[in-house]
This record gives C-alpha cells, structure tokens and sequence, in this order.
C-alpha cells in the first residue's frame, strides 16, 4: 500500500521532534517543514534543525519568510500579545504555508508539536480551532501531543493513524515530554530556544520605531534592529555598534543611501549608521555619538563618513549631544 504522507511543522525543539517520531513509528511518511524567522532569539543554525531530523530519519524543508510575512506583523488581524508579536496570524501563516507545500507533494495532513496550553495567546483551545478554520485545514491538523485532549481528526477518522497511541498532554510544564523523550530514546534536539523577539520590550519597541517610519521594510532592516544603539532624532535614525561584531554586520547589513561614520583606524571606536534624514545636524549628532562610544578621551575628534567610501569629514563634538533632542529606541527614554 502507498504510505500516507504528512507534513510535519518542524522547530526542532523537543515537541516538534517527539510529534514527528509519534507518525513515524505510525507508519506515517514524514517530511518536516522549519520556517526561518529572525525573531527567534538564540535561533540554532539550520544545519542543527537538519540534523534533528535527520536523526528521525526524515526529510526536512527549510523555508523562509516572504515580504508578505512582514505585513502581517505590520497589521495583525488578532492583534498582539505581550509587545508586538503576532501569535494568531503567525501560526495561520505557516500553516498556509504548510497546507500549500502538502498540496504540493500530495500529503494528507498536518502535524504539529503544539501542546494545549502551553502558550496562553496561541494555543487555548478556541485559539488552536481558530487556527484550523482560518487555515483552510479544519479537522486536518493532528497534534499528536494533546490528540485525545481535541475531536478525532480526518487521520483518525480514516484509520491513517491510531488515536490511542497518541497523548492527551496539557499544560506549561514540560515533564512529560522529557519523559516520553527519555522512554523513546531521543536526545536530539534543540534547547528551548528562548522564545521570540517580538514579545521582548526592547526589540518590539525598535521594530515598531521600524514600521512606523519605513512604509516599504526588508528583512534586511529587520536584521539591523539585532545590532547596536539605536536613537531616533526626528526623520533620522541613529545606529551605533557595540563591538567589532556588530560594526561588521552594520555594514553588512546597511541600506544605499545609509552614510556610515567612524573614528580613524588608530582609535578603536562603533561604526555609526545614519538613516533616514541626512540634514546637518542629524550628521553632526551622529559623529558626536560615534565619538561618545569610542575610546578617544577627549571631547572632540574628526570623524570620517560617508556612503561607501568614508571619504568626507566632520568634526565630532561631544556638547552637540547635551544640545540635541533625541530618544533612545532601545531603551524608551529620551536623552
């Protein structure tokens, strides 16, 4: 007989992996799919998620988010939790995404490692029957964690997959799953990975800053906000490094038309970011704080700047900082 296929939603993370081999020892034909997000805060290398699956013995996709993701954080349609992430929408989309790639390789259903309860926005119970109608997948998605908890699915219902060797767990504890991992012989996967960004004040307060003033914002921008201080000073924006690291990813990660300032070679010092306006004063107070980060001891310097060659100069000074209204993003406060 031809095996059933299933689509399998794959973080990596133990629920995900205890889900997947819960099918697999169900004669189910697995393939996970792992969306790559740059909000997961201490995200594991994609080679790690492979191997997670690859130790199942199960194909996984690595997908990444479109610009469309992007406009769901922009306009939620259920809102916000805690900063400004979007839970709700964020599931139905991947799911979308999940139901297209099955139509697309002929799987019958969607498998989930979601534990009723465990997450207070996403995953109460009208919240996950929610997700199955505004998916387009009622009745085809099986959690086999918390299956006994929900009506029987489509899998059950046509005899794909056993009901009673599946779980009824429920909850924010996570002992049952560290026993069924140690039961069946699992010790790979990824530690809980700290959760996401977007629930974090500091980071949901510079990715609002970022939506509110860029209309048309990349995954590049977004990547920016991991990196350095960041200021707002009317239309501007002010990005300052922290460390050789985050200098090498502002540059990396800079938009044309961004200037860059830094101090001379001898002086060890942040490389300064400038978006936005580019009026005289913007670039005087972002020289002034390239100054105010670096090592030089004294309260004025020339600073070289410019698109992508800094070939242009203006003089640092560190009074223009005390003159200047201007709020820090990362923090909420103004200086």
């Amino acid at each position: 007989m031809k095996k059933i296929k299933a689509i399998a939603l794959f973080s990596g993370g133990l629920d995900s992996v205890l889900a997947a081999r819960i099918m697999l020892d169900q004669g189910i034909d697995v393939i996970g799919v792992h969306f790559v997000l740059p909000f997961i805060k201490n995200h594991k290398p994609c080679y790690i998620v492979a191997e997670a699956a690859s130790t199942l013995g199960m194909e996984c996709r690595m997908e990444t988010m479109g610009q469309d993701y992007l406009d769901i954080i922009r306009n939620p349609r259920y809102g916000y939790g805690s900063g400004i992430n979007p839970c709700i929408d964020c599931k139905i989309y991947m799911l979308k995404q999940a139901k297209r790639i099955a139509e697309e390789i002929g799987a019958e259903f969607i498998v989930t490692g979601e534990v009723l309860g465990q997450r207070p926005m996403s995953q109460h119970r009208n919240a996950m029957e929610l997700l199955e109608k505004d998916s387009g997948l009622k009745g085809r998605i099986l959690r086999p964690l918390s299956a006994k908890s929900f009506p029987e699915t489509i899998a059950e219902k046509e005899g794909w997959v056993r009901r009673e060797d599946m779980l009824s767990i429920s909850g924010r504890g996570r002992d049952a799953q560290f026993h069924l991992a140690e039961e069946t012989g699992i010790d790979t996967y990824t530690p809980v990975a700290g959760g996401c960004m977007l629930t974090e004040k500091h980071f949901a307060m510079k990715m609002k800053d970022l939506l509110a003033h860029n209309e048309n914002t990349s995954w590049d921008d977004v990547q920016v906000l991991n990196f350095g201080r960041h200021f707002r000073f009317g239309n501007s924006k002010i990005i300052v490094g922290r460390n050789m690291n985050e200098n090498e990813s502002l540059w990396k990660y800079k938009r044309q038309g961004d200037l860059v300032f830094e101090l001379s070679y001898e002086v060890p010092g942040p490389t300064t970011i400038l978006q936005g306006n580019k009026s005289e004063e913007s670039k005087a107070l972002a020289a002034a704080l390239t100054l105010r980060y670096s090592d030089f001891n004294d309260t004025e310097a020339l600073v070289f700047f410019g698109e992508n060659q800094l070939g242009n100069e203006i003089t640092g000074n560190i009074s223009f900082i005390e003159k200047s209204d201007f709020f820090n993003i990362t923090t909420g406060t103004k200086e």
